[in-house]
This record gives C-alpha cells, structure tokens and sequence, in this order.
C-alpha cells in the first residue's frame, strides 16, 4: 500500500514489455521495412537502411498485383480529383461526406460484378468484419458456416456478432454438407468463404459451395478480395471467371491489392446493400475515403475492366517463378493462383533468410510466421507481377539456393542441403 491507503499502481509498462519479448522468443517479431517507391520503377523502390543508408531493392511481396498504383491514368485521374474536391470527404457518408466519387464508384462496383447495388467501406478489413457482424443483427439466429481457413476479418465479424458458428475443414465440401445437414432446417443460414486463399495460393470450388448453400437454403458471402482485378475478363475475380457470379448472394473485394488504391466494398441484392448501410456500425461511424482515392479506384476498375492483356501477364509470370522454383529444387508449396508460397517451416529461418535477402541481394520478401499462418508452416509468399523481368526471376532464385544451402534447409524431395 502506499500512504494513501491505495495499492501501488500496476507496472503496465512491464506487462507491454513481456508482451513484446513473448514475440521476440518465438521468433516471429515483426520488423517493418521502409520502403519509398518511386512512379515508374515498380517494382523496384528505395530502402532505408537502420542505419540510415538509401540502397535500391526489388520488391517481391507487395500486394500492388498489376502496379496499378503506378498506372498514369489511376494517377491522373486522382490528380484530377485533388484539384477539383481538396483533400478530405469531409464526414462520414450521412453527414456530407457522400460525393459523386462515392456514387459512380459503388455503381461500378456493382456493375463489376453483376449485382444490382454495392457499398463503399474504408478497407476490405472492415468491409468483412461490419458486414458478417451486422447481418447477425438482421438475422437473428444466422448459424454462419465459416471455412478454417478465412481471413482474421472474417472471422472478427462473425465472432463480433456473437451468433451461433461452425468452421468447416479448408475446402472440405463434404464437411460443410455435414455441418448444414445438421442445423435447424428452418434457421437462417450463410456459408462464408473465400475464393483465393492469399497464403497457400488455393482456389474454392465457388460452383459447388453455391450449389450446396443453395441446397440447404443459405445465403453465401464469398471474399474475393484476392481475386478483384486479377480474374475473369473484366476483372471480376474467380466468380465471374467460373461464371457463378450470379449465384453467390455477397461478393466482398478491396481497392487495395490489385486495384492499387485502397477501401473496401460489398455487392449483391439492392435491399441487402441497403439494409447493411442502415445498420452496420462500421460504415455509419467513420469518416468516408477522400475523393482522390474514390476516382483513383473508379479509374483503375475501368482500365483493369479493358485491359485483359494485363491479367495473361500477370499469370504468365506468376508461371514461370513457380516453374524456376521447382526447378531449383525449393519447396515451392502447390498453388493454382498468382501467390507464389515457399516453405520455410520455422520462424527463425524464415525471418534470417528474409533479412539476408533484403541486406545482401537488395531482395525484399516478408517472413510470413504465425499467427499468420499455423506454426511450423512459416514461409516466404512471392508475389510476381507484370513488371518482375526474367532477369530479377533469376537473382532470386540464385539467391534462394545459396541461402537454402546456409541454413540447411530441407529442399523438394526430403533432403536437407
């Protein structure tokens, strides 16, 4: 006690500090690099050092797929929009903060992915966590069937609704019928998934899961945050590559991966859309995205929408890594998509192999550790874009096969090097 009678006062400091070094013990600390990118010259950008110094890396994990961030028309078009509207909305979206940027924006969303309406939010994290939370407000008793391995947001939202829930093995169909077939017939139900998994680089079968949704009569609310810009003619994702678009009832994407920009949106049915505008916490609260992101992303969904040469680039390239990678003899992970995973497996090795990397070879690629991924599943997630030539394909691999070498690590076909 001290002289006022009151117990001394807790050492929060200390609580932080054991927090941190929990972090650091595993081997899973988080270093942020800091990188300024320059117009044009993706997807090189400047590096500064810790201690201060300017050297030139090649960037292999940003989430930039097709450099739509360096577009000029995006630019332009944002350009534009600063001079005519200023810097900020200037309120949430009930209170003026609704622009004509925000309207012909959502009208393209929605005509992006055949829905009758869509609904801007400020990142494709909150967009998923307000929307799954708020349609257990909506419907009362939602039993939501979430697959295991859905993104944090998704799982924040259905956990913020507090509603009843059930996970489904990854992709596991017959699960997911099992899990339906169990639950109340007359209760409401939503079958949540996503169509490419941004980690192992896999792809849901989006017809079948719909068809099976359908089956046991719930809706379907499908992430393709992953996929927008980057599949299908148009840039529509996965859904309208397969043509199933018109089947699931939510389609939920960001303007911050392969759009280049940043928020994120839903679509579907206009009394949906309406019904999550009127309730959803997360997008009444909060002040709307600045004009000038609003008409840099309505500017690169059009383009993207016209330039399908870009998407056959993208994947060609995404191609040929994986192909050099094998061929290397690396544990490339099985992957249909773009996302290029390489199997590290331990913390430790992944983050030592990621600083080398970057300070020896001018490489930049984050250790992707837990909670990211399971434990013992660390590894190194390459994402090549249009603008990644032969020759950068090539420092890298040399460069994972003399690290491999360092650390011993295990290579395709079970021996360690």
């Amino acid at each position: 006690m001290n002289r006022k009678g009151l117990r001394e006062d807790m050492d929060y400091k200390a609580a932080f500090e054991a927090a941190v070094r929990k972090v650091r013990d595993e081997g899973r600390y988080r270093v942020f690099a800091d990188l300024k990118r320059h117009r044009g010259a993706f997807p090189r950008a400047d590096w500064r050092t810790p201690s201060g110094k300017v050297r030139e890396v090649v960037v292999w994990c940003s989430n930039d797929y097709l450099g739509q961030g360096q577009n000029d028309a995006v630019i332009a078009a944002m350009h534009r929009a600063l001079d005519e509207a200023g810097a900020g909305s200037g309120g949430t979206r009930n209170i003026s903060g609704t622009t004509s940027y925000h309207v012909e924006l959502e009208r393209e969303l929605a005509d992006l992915h055949g829905k009758p309406a869509a609904l801007l939010f400020t990142s494709g994290y909150v967009s998923n966590q307000a929307t799954l939370a708020t349609l257990q407000k909506i419907l009362p008793g939602l039993i939501i069937f979430s697959d295991a391995l859905n993104h944090n947001s998704m799982i924040a939202g259905i956990r913020q609704g507090g509603g009843p829930r059930h996970i489904f093995r990854h992709n596991d169909l017959e699960h997911l019928e099992s899990l339906l077939a169990a639950a109340p017939a007359d209760s409401p139900k939503l079958v949540a998934f996503e169509s490419v998994y941004s980690m192992d680089g896999d792809i849901a079968d989006l017809a079948a899961t719909a068809a099976l949704a359908k089956r046991y009569g719930a809706l379907t609310y499908l992430d393709e945050v992953h996929a927008v810009g980057l599949y299908g003619p148009r840039g529509g994702g996965v859904s309208e590559r397969d043509g199933v678009a018109d089947q699931i009832d939510i389609i939920e994407g960001t303007l911050g991966k392969a759009f280049g920009v940043m928020g994120g949106y839903i679509t579907g049915d206009a009394v949906l859309i309406d019904a999550i505008r009127s309730h959803a916490d997360g997008f009444i609260f909060t002040t709307s995205l600045p004009p000038v992101l609003s008409a840099g992303a309505l500017e690169s969904i059009r383009w993207l929408k016209a330039h399908d040469e870009v998407r056959t680039q993208h994947q060609e390239r995404a191609a040929s890594l994986k192909r050099r990678l094998v061929e290397a003899g690396l544990p490339v992970m099985p992957s249909v998509s773009h996302i290029v995973p390489v199997l590290v497996g331990n913390p430790v090795h992944c983050k030592l192999i990621s600083d080398v990397l970057l300070e020896d070879h001018g490489i930049y690629v984050q250790p992707i550790n837990y909670p990211t991924v399971p434990k013992g599943t660390e590894r190194l997630r390459f994402t090549p874009t249009p603008f990644h030539t032969d020759a950068m394909m090539d420092q890298l691999v040399a460069a994972l096969e003399a690290l491999w070498a360092r650390c011993n690590i295990q290579r395709l076909g079970g021996h360690a090097a």
